[in-house]
C-alpha cells in the first residue's frame, strides 16, 4: 500500500536490460526513518530496484525503466540536478570497493568534490562518518594509511563511512554482509539501528534472519515480481499471506 507521507514511493515500476524485463510493475513505499527489508533469491530484481531508486540504472547500456519513483513527493526522474539527487541516496555494494587513497581521503573525497575545502570541517566530518560506521577507534591512529590495506570487514565499514560522507537522506545497502564475518556483520547491524534515527534505510539482504532482526517491514521479490510486502515479524512467523513467502523464509528454496 502506498502512502502520501512516504519517503520513497514507487508505483508500477518496470525495468529492462535490452529486451529482457527484470522488474514487473511493482508498487511499494518506504516510510521515513525505517529500515525497509528486501529479500528474494538471485535474479529477483533486487539490485536493479535499488539502481532505479538512486538513478544509477541509466549507467548500464541498454537499460531502461518505466513507472513512478518519488522522494518526498517529487518524481526523481524529473529532477534536473541528478548528481545532487544521487548525493541524497547513499549506496553500499555487496563487495567493498575502496578507492586507492588513504583512509582519510576515502571519506573526504566526495565532500571535497562538492566544494568542501575547510580542513577543520573536513576533519570533523571524516571522524563523524568513521564513528557512525563503527570504524573510528580502529583507524584513528592511521588515517594516512591506504584504505585498501584494511581487512575486508573494515573496508566494508569504510565503504559505509564513504556513503555517509554525502550526508544522505536514504541509505541503500545491497547485501553488505556477503563477504564479511559474522562479528563484523553484527557491528554493522548495530550501526544501522543507530543510523535509522537520522535517515531512511533500504536493506537488500540474502540473510533471512538479518531482515528479521533489522527491518520493520519487508518486501519479498521473486523473478521480478512483488510476491508480498508487510510487517516483517508476521511474514517470518509462518503467517505470511502468500505460501511462496512461507516457503522462502523457511528455506524451502532460495
Amino acid at each position: 500500500m502506498v502512502n502520501d507521507s512516504a519517503k520513497i514511493r514507487v508505483e508500477n515500476l518496470k525495468a529492462w536490460y535490452g529486451q529482457r524485463e527484470v522488474v514487473h510493475g511493482i508498487s511499494f513505499d518506504v516510510h521515513p526513518n525505517e529500515i525497509f527489508g528486501i529479500i528474494g533469491p538471485a535474479q529477483s530484481g533486487k539490485t536493479t530496484l535499488l539502481k532505479t531508486l538512486n538513478r544509477t540504472l541509466e549507467f548500464t547500456s541498454g537499460s531502461r525503466m518505466q513507472g513512478l519513483v518519488e522522494m518526498d513527493g517529487q518524481d526523481v526522474y524529473n529532477i534536473k540536478d541528478v548528481y545532487g539527487y544521487r548525493r541524497r541516496v547513499g549506496m553500499v555494494a555487496p563487495l567493498p570497493v575502496g578507492l586507492p587513497l588513504s583512509i582519510y581521503d576515502n571519506v573526504a573525497f566526495a565532500p571535497r568534490s562538492f566544494g568542501l575545502k575547510d580542513k577543520d570541517t573536513l576533519d570533523e566530518l571524516v571522524q563523524k562518518c568513521l564513528e557512525q560506521a563503527a570504524l573510528w577507534d580502529e583507524v584513528k591512529d592511521r588515517l594516512d594509511s591506504l584504505g585498501t590495506k584494511l581487512s575486508g570487514g573494515q573496508q566494508q565499514r569504510l565503504t559505509i563511512a564513504r556513503a555517509l560522507s554525502h550526508q544522505p537522506e536514504v541509505l541503500c545497502l545491497d547485501e553488505f554482509s556477503i563477504a564479511i564475518d559474522p562479528v563484523t556483520t553484527m557491528k554493522i547491524e548495530d550501526v544501522l539501528m543507530e543510523l535509522r534515527e537520522s535517515m531512511t534505510i533500504i536493506l537488500v539482504t540474502n540473510l533471512i534472519q538479518q531482515a528479521r532482526r533489522l527491518a520493520k517491514r519487508t518486501m519479498f521479490l521473486l523473478n521480478g515480481d512483488l510476491v508480498e510486502e508487510g510487517d516483517t515479524e508476521k511474514m517470518f512467523s509462518g503467517d505470511a499471506a502468500n505460501p511462496k513467502t512461507n516457503e522462502f523464509v523457511s528455506g524451502a528454496f532460495g
